[in-house]
């Protein structure tokens, strides 16, 4: 049984990527394969995947999910869209030197006020005076992660996106897919590699840490996620061929194994809370494309879970000696099942 303490480890702060490569596809690919590790390019994915295999990517969009304000009483507040609930209400994360009550005014980005309404858990309902997208998309800024240490720019707003993104509602990027530039896709078309999506709004939960030792005790962040009818046909058709399912990242295995539970994966909507650690059988998905991953974060412990706990410290040690570079802009690994 594994605890919080098993899924730490020391990573030089040089190596967390501040800023993406000139290059989408011009990253490294770290190869896990059993007890194989290889040093590769992104752009030999082409080269590892066979005619058939069916990549399943998430095609969210991140929005301007972050906003800067004053309280009646002049005071400063940040606030952070966690999700929207419908076109004029959202959950946001709200920074303030004092809790705001229920029924304060805040005037954001000195355009328009919002009203506080109830409070669940660490997020605040907030009341849109109109389409909440509208004035994100005009008022909001893109919310890098907090291992970023620079507010984001222009360069950002094209970068932090994959090349596919459609669906607005994440407040991060699944980054896995920020790897994939038009002309790799296309390559990897004309190999014979199918092509599915899933929508997984990512969360700023993403980078909450864990804080209990006894991971059975976590509680897990909800996202909503929706699988179309489509990519349920194209994952069967690929297990029925024997070709593999593999995940452009953990928000899209998420979405796949959180439709999978019943056994068989299910087209539909629905929140996810799914927690998975070393011990969870997976249902749908054969490999897995992902970056390196925070110390002590549920994402480790997903990855973990796949290829396996030995089998991921010892790439994580391998990656820190190599000089991959770590987080959202860093580096990729090519994981298979264990």
């Amino acid at each position: 049984m594994y605890s919080l303490s098993d899924f730490d480890f020391e990573l030089p702060p040089e190596l967390i990527a501040q800023t993406p490569l000139a290059e989408r596809s011009a990253s490294r690919l770290l190869q896990v394969q059993g007890a194989q590790l290889t040093d590769r390019r992104f752009s030999d994915i082409v080269d590892l995947l066979q005619a058939g295999d069916l990549l399943v990517f998430n095609d969210t969009r991140v929005i301007k999910a972050r906003l800067f304000g004053v309280k009646e009483t002049g005071g400063k507040i940040e606030a952070l869209v966690e999700r929207i609930l419908d076109p004029r209400t959202v959950h946001a994360q709200v920074r303030a030197s004092k809790s705001p009550p229920p029924g304060t005014r805040i005037r954001l980005a000195d355009a328009f006020e919002v009203t506080v309404g109830e409070r669940f858990g660490e997020f605040y309902t907030l009341h849109f005076p109109e389409d909440a997208f509208a004035l994100l998309e005009q008022y909001g800024s893109l919310p890098l992660p907090p291992y970023i240490d620079h507010e984001a720019d222009a360069y950002d707003e094209t970068r932090y996106q994959t090349v596919y993104a459609k669906e607005p509602g994440a407040v991060a990027a699944p980054t896995a897919g920020l790897h994939f530039d038009q002309a790799l896709l296309e390559q990897l078309a004309a190999r014979g590699v199918q092509q599915a999506f899933v929508t997984l709004h990512v969360g700023a939960g993403t980078f909450q840490p864990v804080r209990v030792e006894d991971l059975s005790q976590h509680k897990m962040h909800s996202e909503w996620y929706t699988i179309p009818p489509e990519t349920v046909e194209a994952v069967r058709a690929a297990k029925a061929a024997g070709r593999r399912v593999i995940a452009v990242g953990t928000t899209s295995m998420r979405a796949l194994e959180s439709g999978s539970q019943s056994g068989a994966l299910k087209a539909g909507s629905d929140d996810t809370q799914l927690f998975i650690t070393p011990g969870y059988t997976f249902k749908t998905v054969d490999q897995l494309v992902t970056n390196f991953h925070l110390p002590k974060s549920t994402l480790l412990m997903l990855v973990s879970a796949f290829a396996g706990y030995e089998l991921i410290r010892a790439a994580y040690a391998h990656a820190i000696a190599q000089k991959y570079r770590f987080f959202s802009y860093g580096d990729a690994m090519l994981l298979t099942r264990t």
